[in-house]
């Protein structure tokens, strides 16, 4: 089943490229270029994800996320070019499932889309993940070897992997790791991700699953066959 996505972008040569890059990975695609036109297609045709940038005319893109979300889960990815916006957009206080910087990849939207469509709609998937991590035991493995990991590396593990592509902050990943709540350090969550990223390697030296965002945190990569 192919997902159709609404690209909403004001910039015809973006719009267009991003719409080719995205029906060349097998998915439908509609563009829209004025932002108030995005509520009332969503409200009659149906879309399994919506790639919404911030700055639009007619309408802000925040504003628009907002009202969606008063009346449809859709998948959102915000885009901005704007950092300072990130706070905000990693905060989710918007209702957006993941957030993209302009300038980008085409290849890398095209992995984010793939990664949100996955962990929400999970019948879009194709690719079977090497990484199985299982909860009742307390237990991940890697190529089907046993991952030797700390109580607090399965848990950075089990978070980073329930949302791939997402960014976490080094603030969201803190509150996930420690139960007790415990005071600790931005330099913790470093340590502890750097402890991760080796036993990942080991077992898959060829695919580098937690990738560094500067001055933001950490993103797990999805699997891809093509890595």
């Amino acid at each position: 089943m192919s997902a159709n996505i609404l690209i909403v972008e004001d910039e015809p040569k973006l719009a267009s490229l991003v719409a080719d890059y995205l029906k060349a990975a097998g998915y439908q695609t509609r563009v829209i270029a004025d932002g108030r036109e995005v509520v009332p297609a969503v409200r009659q045709e149906k879309f399994d994800l919506i790639l919404l940038d911030v700055m639009l005319p007619g309408r802000d893109g925040m504003d628009i996320c907002r009202e969606l979300r008063t009346f449809t889960s859709v998948p959102i990815i915000m885009v901005t070019a704007r950092v300072e916006e990130i706070d905000r957009l990693l905060g989710l206080e918007l209702g957006a499932d993941d957030y993209v910087c302009k300038p980008f990849s085409p290849r890398e939207l095209v992995a984010r889309v793939k990664a949100v469509l996955r962990r929400t709609q999970p019948g879009f998937s194709t690719e079977a993940s090497p990484l199985v991590i299982d909860e009742a035991q307390f237990r991940a493995t890697l190529h089907g070897q046993v991952l030797d990991l700390t109580p607090v590396e399965f848990r950075l593990l089990r978070t980073l992997a329930a949302s791939p592509g997402r960014v976490f902050s080094r603030q969201q990943l803190l509150n996930s790791l420690y139960e007790d709540h415990r005071v600790v350090t931005d330099r913790t969550v470093d340590s502890h991700v750097k402890n991760l990223r080796k036993k990942l390697q080991k077992a898959s030296p060829d695919h580098e699953f937690i990738t560094s965002v500067y001055g933001v945190g950490y993103r797990f990569e999805p699997w891809t066959r093509s890595r």
